[in-house]
């Protein structure tokens, strides 16, 4: 684990697009399920994962992205926005001594995201269906530092 940087974070209310839980017309599903066939068909398979984000708050500290573990370039996932770049990085969330959960830090980039930007100490993680998850709920996890850095 000597290349692995733990960090604590606040789960945060996010605007709800990712899950369909904003009811916005344009994405009914959310835009995590609408976007699974085009990074599936990328190599990255996202069926295991809950169609939605946990959004952590790292704060005070910030992520900085250093090599991501999947890019994909100019994704045209839905007809009425222009194409994205996305980028996802390895995580871990430490749901006990003995319970780490594998899962993925989600990373629009910003300079091809059109809306629903996010503050720079959220970093927004997809993973597998776990309950009690709640707003404010504090989680720790890990990232690797050759994918990201996290600064305090």
């Amino acid at each position: 684990m000597s290349d692995r940087i733990k960090v604590k974070g606040c789960v945060k209310k996010g605007y709800g697009v990712a899950s369909g839980q904003a009811g916005n017309p344009r994405f009914p599903q959310g835009t995590i399920e609408m976007q699974k066939p085009f990074f599936r068909d990328r190599g990255l398979d996202l069926s295991g994962y809950f169609p939605g984000t946990i959004n952590l708050s790292i704060a005070p500290c910030k992520y900085a992205v250093k090599q991501a573990k999947y890019t994909f370039k100019q994704v045209k996932w839905s007809p009425n926005d222009p194409a994205e770049d996305f980028s996802f990085f390895d995580c871990q969330i430490l749901l006990a001594v003995d319970l780490v959960l594998d899962a993925l830090i989600y990373y629009p980039h910003p300079e091809t995201k059109p809306e629903h930007f996010q503050s720079p100490d959220i970093l927004e993680i997809v993973a597998p269906f776990f309950s009690n998850l709640a707003y404010e709920n504090e989680l720790i996890i890990t990232v690797s530092s050759q994918q990201i850095n996290i600064e305090c």
